[in-house]
């Protein structure tokens, strides 16, 4: 897929680029003192929810359509672009009708193929940039889906947006980073340019900074961050949205690493991080022997293949094991997961051909 780049006359496309603005377009007062604050500091993109479903109903659900009309006023009197979230044809229709500059795809869309679908083909022939959030769900292929389903549409200006993703456990963040699979993303399309949504992935305002500089180490190419003029009385997400003035001690605070060095000057430390890996692998492959080994003994002996005492055993100790060498518990967990994964399979595959083996008769002794 051969992408466009997404261009904005007057924008600086230097790390970080920002789009700012608050959760919700709650009045016309709201928007135009919050536009015109951020203006001030310099912000060049503003964004505002349009249409804001809810996952339970009975609270703001948005202004809908004649919030529109306080973004054109947005855009005429502060000379910035304007952005919202698009998620139905209807959406579509009336954000190119008032001549809103870029649209994004919330994270509950990106999950439905069908919604995604009815949005590109809303958008064909239109030539206007389109951001897509990651699921809600850790699914890269639905990512990866929605991204096809634009471009193929005739979409070439993508980009993504990381939110961070649902999970029952929200001690920490509100929606989990998991960068592991933005970096994958990255990866698998090095051209899209990647923001974060550091008010969705903590849920907090203290947060913010932290997950931005985490974005930027990344080398993510910018970030999405929720304003309000006033955000404690905001109507909705009122935790993770934050002032213009705090936005720009935000960004004042942020490191950007961008010193290019030759990768010379890394040869021998990768040179030892390719022999490692690869004495991992065969570390990992003689495991799995042994795990084989395992499982002709339990087909012998009549054992089921999953023993979870032993499991547990494992899990509690090795994670331990690897606190006290530096690592983090998470890490060892899921690293364990994805090694008793596979050992599971292998022993599975000599279950399964140990049925496809024809029995001996007693003609053939």
């Amino acid at each position: 897929m051969k992408f466009e780049s997404i261009f904005l006359p007057g924008v600086d496309v230097k790390r970080p680029l920002v789009i700012a603005g608050p959760c919700s377009a709650e009045t016309e007062e709201q928007v135009l003192v919050t536009a015109k604050q951020l203006a001030a500091a310099g912000v060049k993109i503003f964004r505002a929810g349009v249409w804001k479903p809810r996952t339970k109903p009975g609270g703001f659900e948005g202004v809908g359509s004649p919030a529109l009309e306080w973004l054109k006023r947005v855009k005429l009197e502060t000379d910035m672009y304007v952005t919202t979230e698009v998620a139905t044809e209807k959406h579509v229709d009336e954000v190119l009708k008032y001549g809103v500059d870029l649209l994004w795809v919330g994270a509950r869309t990106t999950a439905n193929p069908f919604a995604v679908q009815e949005i590109a083909d809303a958008l064909k022939g239109a030539d206007i940039p389109v951001f897509i959030k990651n699921p809600v769900n850790p699914d890269i292929e639905l990512w990866v889906g929605a991204i096809e389903r634009f471009y193929n549409a005739g979409v070439k200006q993508i980009g993504l947006i990381h939110r961070g993703f649902s999970s029952s456990n929200m001690a920490i963040y509100r929606n989990m980073p998991q960068w592991h699979i933005p970096i994958e993303m990255k990866r698998r399309f090095p051209s899209l340019p990647m923001l974060c949504d550091p008010s969705h992935m903590g849920g907090q305002r203290d947060m913010i900074l932290k997950l931005s500089q985490q974005a930027m180490d990344l080398n993510y190419l910018g970030l999405m961050i929720e304003v309000h003029c006033c955000p404690d009385e905001a109507w909705s997400d009122k935790e993770q949205q934050i002032t213009s003035d705090a936005l720009k001690k935000v960004l004042n605070d942020l490191v950007i690493r961008d010193t290019m060095q030759t990768t010379e000057s890394l040869a021998t430390l990768r040179d030892q991080i390719d022999d490692l890996d690869n004495e991992l692998l065969r570390l990992l492959s003689k495991r799995m022997r042994v795990s084989r080994e395992i499982g002709h003994y339990k087909l012998d002996h009549g054992m089921p293949i999953l023993q979870t005492q032993r499991y547990d055993h494992i899990l509690t100790d090795r994670s331990s094991h690897g606190e006290r060498l530096d690592m983090s518990g998470d890490f060892i967990k899921r690293m364990l997961e994805a090694i008793h994964s596979e050992s599971i399979r292998q022993q599975m595959v000599v279950m399964e051909e140990a049925k496809e083996r024809p029995k001996r008769s007693p003609s053939n002794g």
